[in-house]
């Protein structure tokens, strides 16, 4: 199926990523929470220069009744942020969710941001899982690696309003950046707030690293060096990231995974090559969350 806005989602053809077959569409360039880990400056020009794309509404609609016979859920925002501060001013991802529930695509959001809960009048009449990322809690950690995206607690506010709706919510933890916010006793004070707001999954990825996110992370934790050096400097490159070491990624995200267990929350694992670890029928994307 030939399309131009709405894309088959293919991460790098990267065998690690083992969710089922989706669609994808940023109504974003870029984007303005400028994290020091993202990856979407090694692809995008500008990439914490966000603009909006000049999408004819009118061609994405032909585009969404193309998808809506494949049955095919669509991701919305995944490189980038739906409700980043452009959306305020421009709308774009609401009038997309427009077309979306009238032709009932089954959609899945992932955002760090409370500005989804304008669009809760129509969230509440679709098919969708909103995943929300929060890093940390700690609002000092936060602002070093996230200057500008919303503060983590105003993100729990917007899991528990949207969970409120019966809006199933999963929760990442992503990235887990080892020695700034993989202490577990953290993750686990994380993951019971996230059960006593409504979260009903865990989604756990460790920091993949490349020389430009590499270089921010540095800039504002310079010891991180030490800790690259020893978990990531040696180690083989996966299409174009440098993967922590394996036994310090089983030894975390098993720990994280039993966190979850006990809170009852389901558990995956993203493009870590630990499979194994996941609950059954689940998927990093949260797409088991949707309606049948």
């Amino acid at each position: 199926m030939t399309m131009k806005i709405i894309r088959k989602f293919d991460p790098w053809r990267n065998s690690l990523c083992t969710c089922p077959p989706k669609y994808t569409l940023n109504p974003y360039t870029g984007c303005k929470f400028s994290c020091r880990y993202c990856y979407i400056t090694s692809y995008i020009r500008d990439g914490f220069n966000p603009r909006k794309k000049p999408l004819d509404l009118y061609s994405l609609e032909k585009e969404i009744i193309k998808l809506s016979k494949t049955g095919l859920p669509l991701a919305v925002a995944l490189s980038t942020d739906a409700y980043q501060p452009l959306e305020a001013k421009y709308n774009l991802t609401r009038k997309i969710l427009k077309i979306l529930l009238k032709h009932k695509i089954p959609t899945l959001i992932t955002t760090k941001s409370p500005l989804i809960l304008k669009d809760l009048d129509i969230l509440i009449k679709m098919n969708v899982a909103v995943s929300f990322t929060i890093t940390t809690l700690y609002d000092k950690v936060a602002s070093l690696l996230e200057p500008y995206a919303p503060r983590p607690y105003s993100r729990i506010i917007a899991i528990n309003k949207l969970s409120d709706k019966d809006i199933p919510v999963a929760v990442r933890l992503d990235p887990l950046i080892p020695s700034i916010t993989d202490n577990v006793y953290e993750i686990e004070e994380a993951i019971k707030i996230f059960k006593s707001n409504g979260a009903k999954h865990v989604v756990a990825s460790l920091y993949k690293a490349k020389p430009d996110n590499l270089k921010r992370i540095i800039s504002v934790y310079p010891d991180f060096q030490l800790t690259y050096n020893k978990l990531y400097r040696y180690t083989k490159k996966i299409n174009g990231y440098r993967y922590p070491d394996k036994s310090y990624a089983y030894k975390v995200l098993s720990q994280v995974k039993n966190i979850a267990i006990k809170y009852g929350l389901t558990f995956n694992t993203c493009r870590d090559g630990l499979q194994f670890l996941d609950t059954p029928n689940t998927y990093c994307d949260a797409s088991h969350l949707l309606s049948c």
